[in-house]
């Protein structure tokens, strides 16, 4: 029962921090937002920073839940609509990414990234046009993860932005392979 009640601080901490980072968990505004006074907050979490932490595992919930809906998507529109339906998530781990110099954030970014990280790269090679090329599309991926997380806002974060965002990838990619690079760049060795 106790974890029912937790639930919707959970899920008003997670967005607050999804949109403003951690600077904006302050137990009396999150006490307004879900109706409730801040002694139920202590009596439930005792302090922030274990609220935080609860946060962060919930976060690696998301994570798991979004890579296992990546790994079954066939294609760009289908990835688009879930990275759309996951926009808090995928804003939650922005926020990891700029204030990653807490060693909790740092490592909740890598392991987010891992999980989502595996689960997205067989929809990313044919998306790119890489699927004879996975070294090649793990490099991209590597590289347009740290750009994508720089770019994206609640404002970018919707169809027409990640579609473009896939475009000016591909032409990239196309534009690396027509060039004369080193066979060792490529992964082809």
């Amino acid at each position: 029962m106790k974890e029912d009640i937790k639930i919707p601080w959970i899920q008003a901490g997670y967005k607050i921090f999804a949109y403003e980072g951690p600077k904006g968990l302050k137990i009396e505004s999150l006490s307004n937002e879900i109706g409730k006074n801040k002694s139920s907050f202590y009596h439930l979490f005792s302090n922030l920073e274990i609220f935080i932490n609860i946060l962060l595992q919930y976060h690696l919930e998301q994570a798991y839940i979004l890579a296992e809906k990546e790994s079954n998507c066939r294609n760009q529109e289908e990835l688009i609509d879930i990275l759309v339906d996951h926009k808090i998530d995928i804003l939650f781990n922005r926020q990891l990414r700029i204030h990653r110099e807490h060693d909790d954030f740092q490592r909740c970014f890598i392991k987010t990234n891992q999980i989502t990280g595996q689960a997205i790269l067989e929809v990313w090679s044919e998306i790119l046009d890489l699927k004879n090329n996975s070294y090649l599309a793990e490099l991209v991926f590597k590289l347009s993860l740290e750009n994508f997380f720089l770019q994206i806002t609640d404002e970018t974060m919707n169809r027409d932005w990640l579609n473009n965002y896939f475009k000016e990838l591909r032409t990239l990619i196309k534009a690396f392979k027509n060039s004369n690079i080193p066979k060792s760049l490529d992964g082809t060795v």
